[in-house]
């Protein structure tokens, strides 16, 4: 099945997807747990059972999305072994501290606090409780701060010296943590995570008020909260997103010359490419439709000012173009398309029609999964942009990989193709499944000692009106 590929090729190939599987989970529960924590203070600070509904109704969301994503972020962290073992020879004094720190930190957090968050709102007291779904959404943070530090370097590397046998020796931790693209692909990836869980509450939301539900409380709250955070988010990923691009600029120039289609230099500004076909092998981008000089307006504030191109950089030193030209272009469309969904989500609420617009409801909707693709895009763009090296600069793909055959490789492989889609697939089902009751009265947690929410303040006839809605559900 995998004649003509080699070794390498093939444990790339399965890095990227147990990575992508992986990557897919945080971006989901770290926004999940900073929702939950906001959930859970406001129904504290107002008392109004809508909070505490909505938390329930996430809550058994969240508990399975983290299981999934601590379950393959354990298998995918055992190819450093298996399949990148000279990487992780040579690497590993630099990047084991950091992922080391990651777990002692940011792992035992969540776990110390998760069984509290999920299952003590009753044990415990609310206050304990609140300061655990605290911690749990500072947890998920500081996990990705570890996570995007070690990548970071791995892009930027500096604060080391290089022994003579060829490993890393760290220097200088500051430097290390603290490298030139940690702060902004910090800020990026954490920020797109936000969004990412803002357009799956909200597409939910637009599931129910498209079934019907508009009457349901929670239905209504959970999709102004998600429209509210789009609002805000969307517009501040594009320029996080901008300052990321103009430091990948300064220090992986081949990266963003690919991102932009520029096999040639430009002296007199350079264009900025929308569409077209990168063909490496004779250094061109064919059928190009660009925008004279607006690349050099966005990366260098300036109409005029010189580009180089990759006619500057030598062939076996250019990553494949046109994986990273079209993923960038997949994550640059779907920001913009939030930024509209953001942008009619607050005209609809200045008209008063938040809940009421079908054509409101059918973009979030179907925006819905575009968080995880955007992620997915971008992290694309990021890792592949950096081929062919895995320390930029210092350390070449073609180095790091373990003395392993293709058909070793292959048969691992495929192994986690058929257990991922087969184990992963039933608990995303099971989450769909999940997501497609509205939150109702009684709503139960994770604990099946959860007793009904009380129901004080709230009409009889709204409480009719919700068990209508859930009963055809249930039909």
């Amino acid at each position: 099945m995998f004649e003509g590929f080699d070794a390498i090729l093939l444990a790339r190939i399965q890095f990227a997807f147990t990575v992508a599987f992986h990557f897919i989970f945080p971006a989901f529960t770290i926004g999940l747990s900073s929702y939950l924590a906001v959930l859970n203070g406001r129904y504290l600070m107002t008392k109004d059972e809508v909070y505490l509904r909505l938390f329930k109704f996430w809550i058994k969301i969240f508990a399975i999305s983290f299981a999934m994503g601590v379950v393959s972020g354990i298998t995918m962290s055992y190819q450093f072994g298996t399949n990148w073992s000279v990487f992780s020879d040579r690497a590993g004094p630099v990047i084991g501290p950091l992922m080391a720190y990651e777990v002692l930190t940011a792992f035992f957090l969540e776990a110390g606090f998760l069984g509290i968050m999920l299952f003590g709102r009753d044990r415990v007291g609310p206050k304990l409780h609140m300061f655990a779904c605290i911690m749990v959404a500072f947890g998920t943070a500081l996990s990705a701060t570890w996570i995007l530090s070690v990548n970071s370097w791995m892009h930027t590397p500096q604060g080391h010296i290089i022994a003579e046998n060829g490993q890393f020796l760290p220097v200088n931790w500051m430097e290390i943590i603290f490298n030139p693209s940690f702060p902004y692909r910090l800020a990026h990836t954490l920020t797109a995570a936000y969004l990412t869980t803002a357009f799956i509450v909200g597409g939910v939301g637009a599931w129910h008020l498209l079934k019907g539900r508009r009457e349901n409380i929670g239905v209504q709250k959970m999709f102004s909260m998600a429209m509210w955070m789009i609002a805000f988010t969307a517009p501040l990923q594009i320029v996080l997103g901008d300052l990321h691009g103009i430091n990948t600029l300064e220090h992986q120039p081949a990266k963003v010359m690919a991102m932009e289609g520029h096999y040639k230099s430009h002296e007199h500004g350079a264009p900025l490419y929308l569409f077209g076909i990168p063909d490496d092998e004779n250094q061109e981008l064919k059928y190009a439709v660009g925008i004279p000089k607006v690349s050099s307006l966005i990366l260098k504030h300036d109409l005029n000012a010189p580009l180089d191109g990759l006619d500057t950089i030598p062939d076996e030193d250019q990553p494949p173009v046109a994986i990273v030209f079209w993923s960038f272009r997949i994550m640059v469309g779907i920001g913009f398309l939030m930024l509209g969904v953001g942008l009619l989500g607050l005209w609809k609420r200045y008209r008063g029609q938040l809940y009421d617009s079908k054509l409101l409801h059918r973009a979030a909707l179907l925006m819905g999964p575009s968080g995880l693709v955007a992620v997915l895009a971008g992290w694309i763009t990021t890792e592949v942009g950096r081929q062919p090296y895995t320390v930029y600069g210092l350390m070449r793909t073609s180095e790091s990989a373990s003395p392993l055959s293709a058909p070793a490789v292959g048969a691992s492989l495929m192994a986690f193709i058929i257990v991922y889609f087969f184990v992963f697939g039933a608990g995303v089902f099971y989450i769909l499944r999940l997501m497609g009751h509205a939150p109702e009265y009684g709503e139960k947690g994770v604990s099946a000692e959860d007793g009904p929410i009380r129901t004080s303040g709230i009409t009889p006839a709204q409480q009719v009106k919700d068990q209508t809605d859930m009963d055809e559900v249930h039909d």
